[in-house]
């Protein structure tokens, strides 16, 4: 039987949904791969628990409010972000835990996108007599969880591509050199970014020109729990075809998981292999789409979203192949020169083959300035 779900809307119901979406929120860092959820249980017109999802792992937002709520639970009514999963993973069925409870009606943002759940969460609750209504807010609720999203119903991981550029668009100069073109707010701002992210993709070029880490660094995220956020480093995705990243490159001495993409036929070195946290992914002989074969990979390993933080070869990649969600670019009060390097390699010759964005936010951030954009045939 398929369960019909209604809409609430009162404006009672709009605001415990909105809290219980802020309260997700707090998982913004923390919870990956799993999606970040937020849950308010209301009882007599009055909020009686609240709960997120805190880290994976851990007891989900459903849980962690009835937990909050004690006995008050009972009768309560129960405002989620997400549909309330039915499926044992490391922890049991939040439908249950409702249902045992007690609650007597649950109202969720939207339908969970695994199809391990969706919809049979609200059936379970429908059948033991919870009244079920879904859709409101939804679209704030799937802005949560935007990777998650599309990792369930596309196989793919969210793609984001950070870009620090001068206002001239230049990315670096015609050496490479590049550090720093962005002021310190901004740099702080994309370890936020590398901090939401399961992965970190960068190309070998970087790597051999600038050494880089790509690691969260607590002592720049600017948030008070950046010693807890930087326990969970993303992974770090090295784009090298001919595996020739150096055994000693510094990325290898930090805390954190690596995952090395190489050719198929790439001689990769018994020292690198022996790394103990280093991962080898061997493209396809026959792939022509060598950067969709990589997000393939991702998402197999339960990666949401992914920053790519590389070089004009490798963003220009990723554009060229339509590859990417989000362009986001710090554009900073400088002009470097028309010999410097450019924002991505794009071998356009004609208007036809422009490449349109849709504009989705513009800030400013410290002396520096934030654009973020969408591929404009998504909007």
């Amino acid at each position: 039987m398929t369960m019909k779900e209604t809409i609430p809307s009162s404006q009672q119901d709009t605001v415990y949904m909105a809290e219980a979406i802020q309260l997700a929120w707090q998982g913004l860092y923390t919870t990956e791969p799993n999606p970040r959820v937020g849950c308010v249980l209301v009882k007599d017109g009055k909020i009686v628990g609240r709960g997120w999802h805190q880290k994976a792992g851990e007891g989900h937002a459903e849980v962690n409010a009835i937990r909050d709520a004690g006995d008050l639970a009972k009768g309560a009514t129960a405002y989620v972000s997400l549909e309330p999963c039915s499926h044992f993973g490391k922890t049991g069925p939040c439908a249950n835990a409702l249902i045992t409870a007690g609650v007597t009606r649950v109202v969720a943002a939207m339908k969970d996108p695994n199809p391990e759940v969706s919809g049979s969460g609200f059936e379970l609750l429908h059948k033991a007599g919870i009244q079920v209504e879904s859709g409101l807010l939804e679209a704030q609720a799937k802005a949560l969880n935007i990777g998650f999203i599309k990792r369930m119903t596309q196989n793919r991981p969210f793609v984001r591509i950070k870009m620090a550029t001068s206002v001239d668009g230049r990315t670096a100069m015609a050496s490479g050199e590049s550090q720093w073109i962005t002021g310190p707010h901004a740099r702080a701002d994309v370890q936020r970014l590398r901090a939401r992210s399961s992965a970190v993709i960068s190309g070998i070029e970087t790597v051999l020109h600038d050494n880089a880490a790509l690691t969260v660094r607590a002592n720049e995220l600017g948030l008070d729990n950046a010693d807890e956020v930087a326990q969970r480093q993303p992974l770090r995705v090295i784009l090298d075809s001919d595996a020739r990243i150096p055994a000693d490159a510094r990325l290898f001495t930090q805390t954190g998981p690596v995952l090395l993409v190489v050719s198929a036929k790439a001689s990769v070195s018994d020292t690198l292999v022996r790394l103990s946290n280093v991962s080898i992914f061997r493209l396809p002989a026959e792939s022509k789409r060598s950067v969709d074969c990589v997000l393939v990979e991702l998402s197999r390993l339960g990666c949401n979203e992914v920053l790519v933080e590389a070089g004009a070869g490798v963003a220009g990649s990723f554009i060229q192949q339509n590859c990417w969600d989000e362009l986001v670019v710090y554009m900073a009060p400088k002009l470097m020169g028309s010999a410097a390097r450019p924002l991505a390699n794009l071998p356009l010759t004609q208007m036809s083959e422009v490449k349109d964005l849709a504009l989705k936010d513009m800030r400013i951030i410290g002396d520096d300035l934030r654009i973020t954009y969408h591929p404009a045939d998504t909007i």
